[in-house]
């Protein structure tokens, strides 16, 4: 429970989904009895904005819970713009790849809502998709959300992956200009290169991806800084410089033997794979990892199929470090492949997403735990024929004595980490190989250059694009000249009520509060700069603290929602009979008729959603409902502090936490 300083943890037992207990037919106690036991409290209903769980899970500090009242409509659409369309920009506030993300995102998101004390989480990342979906089918673009004034500030990015592409979309909003420096072909970092084409079709994320640079953001591919460009020369052109070039560099497995030809990285792998060269395998491939990659690097394997009679220059590893694509055989030509999966975790206990790991069993990949790398076997030409493993016990550390045994394997395919390509900026680089970065993904030392991405620690896409969010805001900071502050403890994009206020809708222009004017109370009470319910320049009875607090379960009125099944995306079904050369996505959007009823499920934790109980169940009638012409969302209820008595039976019955006890004494 979070302490407010002012208040108090009213929630109960009959806070849960139990209403009643095991044999009783009447409610646990009566509402009309709690006035005469708690109406010695002065304290009255404030309003109490906080961030819920699923958005303070979210890397990328989405305003989840905003653009799900969107699409379930508790918050209504301004005039003129369509649900959809205001979900869309409401959800790139934070994050510009709603399509690709509401696809490959893990979804820590769904882990931490509150719905799941109920039955089940929402389905946040379908419902993302459908956003992201709608707005490509649409055509939204970003031209309103560009700064009508250019800064003439200048900002060079290294990298055009997802954290890349986020800054130069958070840094055209603000009116900068930016430079993005890629060394491969095309944008889009791992999000282009790392992920296979069924998880994130590539027509969508080129669609995505121009989204952003027809913004005004220039562009410079093929370009390599350190080595085609000096840092000497972008400090000379821009006023400040971003590292987001991530971490498009894999690790050898250490361990002897791992030098031979046919060991080769996930990366290398994938990126091979995802630019047309790579067709196919030779022999059984032995995956070494347990993370997002090692299920990508195993899954494409088996779509990929296994050749039996190839040239020395056919296999592999050649056309992977070649850069040549040499396709022998169509499919008819192929069968499947032999594709294990090892990790030091327990199967339990891997890394990547559970639903990642399900697909890759069903497609037919052998996935084996517990076990740790000790050599890679070679014959007399210095190639790899097996991987020799050693058992481990249960916590995937303790080896086990004499359980070694050897894996045959044609291809050995290392995924157990990734580094960063500093070449001609080794100063930057620190123990790890990748760049440091302090809280405000500022590196350290230097002035002038940030950071941000898989640059500083391989993790989430939406964590890249979370830090290239506050990396954007100190360089915004930076070249104004003006002093960093503190960070929010809570660090996410959420609803802001005065900016909701300040929006025109149908029924008005603005509801934001007046100019303060001196004097607008008689002068001479001593209280003439203080507010009232009556002033018309302040928000009453309402605190946003959201930068500060999330807000848990047991705040909640988990009682006033119902048991509703999850409405789920279809998942495509590929088995090991028709894995070989399906590259078909695997995931069926949702249409709108779904979504809507899915964001339903939505609890609106530490937000009003209109649900009248405060209304209904105050015994003084001093909670009412606000004019409809003077309600918006967050300020749908007022209270008469006249007729409060202090019982706080409207914050019992809260369902989202938003009523909390705290005027008063």
């Amino acid at each position: 429970m979070q302490d407010y300083g002012y208040a108090k943890n009213y929630k109960g037992e009959g806070h849960t989904f139990r209403k009643f207990k095991d044999g009783d037919d009447k409610p646990l106690s009566s509402y009309s009895g709690k006035i005469f036991e708690n109406d010695t409290s002065y304290k009255c209903p404030t309003y109490v904005h906080q961030t819920p769980p699923c958005q303070g899970s979210c890397p990328s500090g989405h305003d989840i819970r905003g653009w799900l009242a969107i699409v379930n409509g508790i918050e209504k659409s301004p005039e003129g713009t369509a649900m959809s369309q205001y979900a869309f920009l409401r959800a790139v506030s934070s994050n510009p790849f709603p399509s690709v993300m509401g696809r490959v995102c893990p979804a820590p998101c769904e882990d931490g809502c509150n719905r799941n004390m109920v039955e089940d989480f929402v389905g946040i990342n379908s419902i993302e998709q459908w956003i992201g979906d709608t707005a490509l089918e649409e055509g939204y673009n970003f031209d309103d959300l560009v700064a009508k004034t250019e800064t003439g500030k200048k900002i060079a990015i290294i990298g055009g992956g997802p954290a890349g592409l986020a800054a130069a979309f958070q840094l055209r909003i603000l009116g900068h200009g930016c430079t993005i420096f890629e060394y491969q072909a095309e944008l889009g970092g791992m999000m282009k290169y790392g992920i296979p084409g069924y998880r994130t079709p590539n027509d969508l994320l080129d669609k995505e991806i121009k989204r952003i640079t027809d913004m005004g953001v220039e562009v410079r591919l093929n370009t390599k800084v350190g080595v085609d460009v000096s840092l000497e020369l972008l400090e000379k052109d821009y006023d400040a410089i971003l590292f987001a070039q991530g971490a498009q560099s894999g690790r050898a497995l250490p361990i002897p033997g791992a030098e031979a030809d046919n060991c080769i990285t996930g990366v290398a792998f994938l990126e091979a794979f995802n630019q047309g060269r790579l067709h196919h395998i030779t022999g059984k491939i032995v995956v070494v990892g347990g993370g997002d990659t090692s299920i990508d690097v195993s899954s494409v394997a088996r779509r990929l199929g296994h050749i039996d009679v190839v040239h020395a220059k056919d296999r592999p590893e050649h056309i992977i470090f070649d850069d040549v694509a040499h396709d022998v055989a169509d499919v008819s030509c192929r069968e499947g492949a032999d594709v294990t999966l090892i990790s030091r975790s327990n199967i339990t206990n891997l890394n990547a997403a559970q639903q990642e790991i399900d697909d890759a069993l069903s497609e037919g990949v052998h996935i084996l735990g517990q076990l740790n790398p000790v050599s890679v076997v070679l014959n007399d030409n210095g190639r790899a024929v097996a991987l020799r493993v050693q058992k481990l016990g249960e916590d995937g550390k303790t080896p086990i004595e004499g359980s070694e045994y050897d894996i045959e394997a044609e291809l050995i395919v290392s995924a157990i980490g990734q580094g960063a390509g500093l070449e001609g900026m080794e100063e930057f680089s620190n123990d790890r190989g990748l760049v440091s970065a302090d809280k405000h993904y500022q590196i350290p030392n230097k002035p002038g250059y940030f950071v941000c991405g898989d640059v500083i620690r391989p993790h989430l896409l939406t964590t890249a694009i979370g830090q290239a969010n506050i990396a954007v805001q100190s360089i915004n900071t930076y070249v104004n000249e003006q002093s960093f502050g503190h960070r929010p403890k809570v660090d996410v994009h959420f609803f802001d009520l005065l900016d909701k206020l300040q929006e025109g809708n149908t029924n008005h222009e603005s509801l934001a509060p007046g100019e303060f004017v001196a004097g607008d109370v008689e002068e001479d009470d001593g209280d003439h700069l203080r507010g009232t319910d009556g002033s018309d320049y302040a928000v009453h009875n309402y605190e946003n603290r959201s930068f500060a607090s999330i807000i848990p379960s047991d705040e909640l009125f988990l009682g006033h929602f119902d048991d509703t099944p999850r409405v789920k995306r279809d998942h495509m079904s590929i088995t090991s009979d028709n894995v070989l050369g399906n590259f078909e996505e695997r995931i069926v959007n949702l249409n709108e008729e779904q979504a809507v009823e899915e964001s339903g499920r939505c609890m609106s934790c530490g937000m009003c959603f209109e649900c009248d109980n405060c209304v209904i169940y105050c015994p003084q009638d001093a909670v009412f409902r606000v004019k409809k012409n003077d309600a918006t969302l967050g300020r749908y209820v007022d209270t008469d502090y006249g007729k409060c008595i202090g019982c706080h039976i409207c914050a019992d019955v809260c369902p989202t936490g938003y009523i909390q006890m705290g005027l008063g004494a």
